[in-house]
């Protein structure tokens, strides 16, 4: 939010560029929250792993056996990663050209369908888990696929892009980042009491739809 706020907050003065604050913005933005998911791994992974693992989990450790071994499924995920990467690669390139046949905005394919696309495994295994009576584990893949995409993959890129010459920046339009905001909101709002029901599924449904109305609409002009 700080690069947004800074575009609106900043007079513009005589040969100076707003566009070079946000991007210095974005890139030391970046930097802090890569070393806030680095810190944030650490916490769950090793110092304090404890406090993540449910007590059902822990029962559960027993009874469960592994299907395939480590290695095995480590080659399964790299060549699965392989393809995906190339076929979303394939996807972007056609947004424009779908966009003008569909007759739909580009915001909406690029932050709606592609995303529900392309997660659509972690979707299903949040599914099966959450029909598994496994909460924690549900909601640890779909919290933890959507941190890492907004707090490693984006500041990622950004820092990437300085690498390589590339002005990247964090500064994303005012719908996108109030309905970024107003997503956390309501998803803490309903985790916060610990308890789960079909009421508040039909709540975080609802404002996923109303999210999607919103980019339905909004069209952004292609880029030259």
């Amino acid at each position: 939010m700080l690069p947004l706020m800074l575009k609106y907050a900043v007079k513009p003065e005589t040969g100076v560029s707003i566009a070079e604050y946000t991007l210095e913005l974005s890139r030391a933005s970046s930097v802090v929250m890569l070393v806030a998911y680095i810190g944030y791994i650490v916490f769950q992974l090793k110092t304090h792993r404890q406090i993540f693992d449910s007590q059902e989990e822990v029962e559960d450790e027993d009874e469960e056996k592994a299907v395939i071994g480590f290695w095995s499924g480590f080659s399964w995920l790299v060549g699965m990663t392989l393809i995906i990467a190339l076929l979303s690669e394939y996807v972007v390139g056609t947004i424009e050209a779908a966009s003008e046949t569909w007759g739909i905005s580009i915001s909406f394919i690029s932050i709606i369908l592609i995303p529900i696309v392309g997660n659509a495994a972690e979707h299903a295994g949040a599914i099966i888990f959450a029909f598994k009576n496994k909460l924690d584990i549900s909601l640890g893949v779909a919290l933890g696929s959507a941190t890492q995409i907004s707090m490693f993959a984006v500041p990622l890129c950004v820092v990437v892009g300085w690498i390589m010459r590339i002005k990247m920046d964090l500064d994303f339009n005012l719908l996108e980042t109030g309905c970024l905001a107003l997503t956390i909101l309501v998803v803490a709002f309903t985790l916060q009491d610990g308890t789960s029901h079909y009421m508040k599924g039909v709540v975080l449904c609802l404002c996923y739809a109303a999210i999607s109305a919103c980019f339905f609409v909004h069209k952004i002009p292609a880029p030259l």
